[in-house]
């Protein structure tokens, strides 16, 4: 038997046991399990390796992503730059444990959004600054595609104020991608206080949320004729990133 699974704090929600159920099932994979770990505070992770020591590998999810790098003995080269890690592998040699972190957040992210890129999509607006906002960045920077990061806290070079995100940036910037948890189940009605007047036919809106499928701020661009992605996919292809990784399976 083999057992996987997802640690983070709010998990009740998580898509992942599903996911994980429906392609064992599809593939016929008989002696694998995926399980939710929920953990008060990452200081609960020594324990969870402990009492569950025929763990083969996790998902790592908000609020651990970055919090959970002490805690591993290897960090693979895209993960650190990152700064953050979304799958643990198991390495056992010599009846030693070794934990190693890597991302598939970005590479979902890139296999996602790179066939919906036409020749205008050179620069983006990043809504967001948080540990979501890393692998997109990070991502953003492997395509070529300048970005200005958009922010509620913070202010730096590349990162403004909602206050400060004008028309013009906006016309500017055709890709617009949103980080943030705003318009996420169960607030539907909300979204980032952007101009979406300057929103055109040529934009590509993305939101990393998935539930709803179609949040408001998606709506909004709809509503200007851009064309829309949520995160659905994104999951989909991280997901399936990390069953490669811990299989050890080339791509």
């Amino acid at each position: 038997m083999r057992f996987f699974g997802l640690i983070g704090k709010s998990l009740e929600h998580s898509f992942s046991p599903v996911f994980f159920k429906e392609k064992f099932e599809r593939e016929g994979i008989k002696d694998c399990f995926y399980n939710l770990y929920p953990l008060k505070t990452i200081d609960e992770f020594n324990q969870l390796i402990s009492d569950f020591s025929e763990l083969s590998g996790l998902n790592v999810t908000i609020p651990y992503k970055q919090e959970i790098i002490p805690f591993l003995q290897e960090i693979e080269t895209e993960a650190a730059e990152i700064g953050a890690v979304n799958t643990i592998r198991f390495d056992w040699a010599n009846n030693q444990l070794k934990l190693i972190g890597y991302n598939t957040d970005y590479l979902g992210f890139i296999n996602s959004l790179q066939p919906l890129l036409s020749v205008q999509h050179k620069s983006a607006i990043v809504l967001g600054t948080g540990g979501s906002s890393l692998a997109i960045t990070h991502a953003l920077t492997k395509l070529g595609i300048e970005f200005i990061q958009v922010s509620r806290k913070q202010v730096a070079k590349n990162i403004i104020s909602y206050h400060d995100l004008s028309e013009e940036m906006v016309t500017k910037n055709k890709i617009i991608i949103n980080t943030t948890p705003v318009g996420m189940y169960p607030d539907q009605s909300k979204c980032p206080d952007i101009p979406y007047q300057a929103i055109t036919k040529q934009h590509l809106l993305y939101d990393l949320i998935y539930n709803p499928k179609q949040t408001e701020f998606l709506c909004k661009g709809l509503i200007q004729g851009a064309l829309i992605k949520n995160g659905f996919e994104m999951l989909i292809k991280q997901a399936e990133f990390s069953w490669k990784i811990w299989n050890k399976i080339h791509f």
